[in-house]
């Protein structure tokens, strides 16, 4: 991560403050000396108060918090615009609406209508409609775009607010510090600090102060953001594959779930068949049984339509030989 040290804050022209008669008694700990009647900013304290505030930024971004970029003067709209599109944070660089953070609901209403209108560009709609309503509709796009292009994606109110002059962003800082989210200002001697949580006294004014500044803190956002990213394309894998052995974990049990009631199923189905059949057979082996048990005064059965069985026969001949 570039650190920005006493040398590059120099040749930024970083030191260089206001006017003597224009200065704010806020700044007085932070100014250095007096020269040509412009007052010196401390350095020192500016390379260790501009640490704390890389870090600060950092350590935000890497945990997937979000800072807003602010800076609609002329020498800031640039590094702005740039800075942030690197590091995907949103940025205002045009014009500060006002509500934009203490007004969220509505500011988010007309960011889904400048995202609706954006894709009705894209798909070709709005060459279908009658001349009038199509000139209307790109007016109001070109204005959408001009006010909340740099906050199209931001869908929630933004963990820090980085502000290059504070004069100049004024309703900004005050709706921030209404809404009590930390605010990292590259301050001025003519701007008072009481608002700002990270103090960064320096030129506001200067081209290349504003832009060693801004690229200070956007490459610490930018670190920390990818970082983040990295992070949570990790988990959001990992959580996909855990999901899809959660998946066919689930499938796994519901096929043996149901392979076991086939079986059963056909064991059941199999046992009846057996039973089926074991009950047919025995039904076809059996001899026919009488109708009731004989009785005592019924008549013997008939015999056998073979003839009276040897003992009998026995009996007749040894009588016949008897009479002889």
């Amino acid at each position: 991560m570039p650190e920005a040290g006493l040398k590059e804050l120099l040749e930024a022209g970083v030191h260089f403050g206001h006017q003597t008669r224009r200065w704010n008694p806020n700044m007085r700990r932070y100014i250095f000396g007096e020269l040509d009647g412009i007052h010196i900013i401390d350095l020192v304290q500016t390379e260790a108060l501009l640490e704390n505030a890389r870090r600060f930024a950092g350590e935000l971004s890497s945990g997937g918090g979000t800072v807003l970029l602010v800076g609609t003067k002329k020498q800031a709209r640039g590094p702005v615009q740039e800075w942030a599109e690197r590091c995907k944070m949103p940025y205002v660089n045009q014009r500060w609406l006002g509500g934009l953070l203490t007004n969220f609901n509505t500011i988010s209403q007309r960011i889904s209508r400048l995202h609706e209108l954006t894709e009705w560009k894209q798909e070709g709609k709005l060459e279908l409609l009658p001349t009038k309503e199509r000139m209307r509709m790109q007016a109001e796009l070109a204005k959408l775009e001009y006010n909340l292009g740099g906050v199209r994606d931001m869908d929630r109110l933004p963990d820090a607010v980085f502000v290059t002059d504070l004069k100049t962003e004024e309703i900004a800082v005050r709706e921030a510090a209404r809404l009590r989210i930390p605010i990292i200002g590259l301050v001025d001697t003519n701007c008072d600090p009481t608002p700002v949580d990270y103090v960064i006294p320096g030129n506001d004014d200067a081209i290349r102060s504003c832009g060693l500044v801004i690229g200070t803190i956007g490459a610490a956002v930018e670190e920390g953001a990818g970082a983040w990213r990295v992070q949570e394309e990790r988990r959001l894998q990992e959580e996909m594959e855990r999901r899809k052995r959660d998946e066919e974990e689930r499938k796994k049990r519901e096929e043996e779930e149901k392979a076991r009631k086939e079986a059963e199923e056909a064991a059941e189905k199999e046992a009846a068949e057996r039973k089926a059949a074991a009950e047919k057979m025995a039904a076809q082996g059996q001899p026919a049984q009488p109708a009731g048990p004989v009785g005592a005064g019924s008549p013997p059965p008939p015999p056998p339509a073979g003839g009276p069985p040897a003992a009998d026969a026995k009996q007749s001949g040894s009588g016949e030989e008897a009479s002889k």
